[in-house]
């Protein structure tokens, strides 16, 4: 009796936590929001200081020198295949990329303050574009 209790209660009960957990995942306050959003802001702008900033490489290169504000980064299109590395690429992949070749810098690290701050201020810079991962 207990295995057959077990194997049928068991999803039900589990279904059920999961439900009433997913229930409350998104329920923000406003404060939350607004919290939120200007920590990403921040985020973002420190970035915005980082692409405009010749600190990144070695020869003073800076990524608005290619990328005027932003611009052809795509952020949208990633991960996709990468010509340069010749396999499919994230967009912390091509920041490095630039940061080695055209500005003859070190690579950051993922987790890296910087690379978080240049990834939120090119994705801001794109706003409202449609995700299209893959494309070209």
């Amino acid at each position: 009796m207990w295995k057959k209790f077990n194997r049928i209660t068991t999803p039900v009960v589990l279904a059920t936590a999961l439900a009433v957990s997913a229930a409350h995942a998104d329920e923000f306050t406003e404060a939350d929001l607004k919290k939120w959003q200007a920590e990403f802001e921040a985020v973002a702008k420190k970035g915005e200081a980082i692409f405009h900033s010749n600190k990144l490489g070695a020869n003073a290169v800076a990524c608005d020198m290619c990328h005027p504000n932003g611009t052809n980064t795509h952020p949208e299109t990633y991960p996709k295949f990468q010509k340069q590395l010749g396999q499919v690429a994230t967009l912390r992949d091509m920041i490095n990329w630039c940061i080695e070749n055209p500005l003859e810098g070190k690579p950051l690290k993922f987790d890296d303050p910087r690379m978080i701050a240049l990834e939120a201020y090119i994705t801001w810079e794109r706003r409202g574009a449609r995700l299209q991962p893959g494309m070209h």
